[in-house]
């Protein structure tokens, strides 16, 4: 199974692909990262584009994207869903099922603590997946966590469905 995970951002997009069949493994990471000057819909047209890339690259069988959390900036959420939802075309064009994690889901599960920082984030994604170095920028270090997390819990769902026959 290879995931790729998204933290979306109109600015600075994470991804992170990882693979996880018996131990998971970092096939890849890094930033799309474009001029804040740039009209939005130059922005969006070039994270589908590039996402696009990604994915014809690696070859994930699902996607798993971080939402939006929406806090005091309103504005920045809704650039964040628009970025979002770019990543959500991405991959639906190409067939790729979508699962959805809010910030507090992935940190629960990377770090048994729903409330981490980004360092801590990043450090247990280095040592979960045997990394030597922190995974740099923390949007991409982040995209792994989104990715990491689905696995877990495509991981828990397939434990439970086999232990609790119906």
């Amino acid at each position: 199974m290879r995931i790729l995970g998204v933290d979306p951002g109109t600015i600075n997009l994470g991804y992170g692909v990882v693979d996880g069949e018996e131990e998971m493994h970092m096939v890849d990471c890094g930033v799309v990262s474009l001029s804040a000057r740039l009209p939005m819909e130059e922005r969006l047209r070039s994270l589908y584009r590039e996402l696009g890339k990604i994915i014809s690259r690696h070859k994930p069988s699902e996607v798993a994207i971080e939402d939006p959390f929406i806090g005091h900036n309103v504005r920045s959420a809704f650039a964040i869903g628009k970025a979002q939802a770019i990543a959500i075309l991405a991959a639906a064009n190409k067939g790729l099922p979508i699962y959805y994690y809010s910030p507090a889901k992935i940190k629960k599960q990377i770090t048994s603590y729903g409330q981490s920082d980004k360092q801590q984030v990043q450090e247990m994604v280095r040592v979960q997946l045997g990394l030597s170095e922190l995974p740099q920028p923390s949007d991409a270090s982040d995209a792994l966590a989104v990715a990491m997390c689905h696995i877990q819990q495509r991981r828990l769902n397939q434990w439970v469905a086999e232990h609790n026959p119906e």
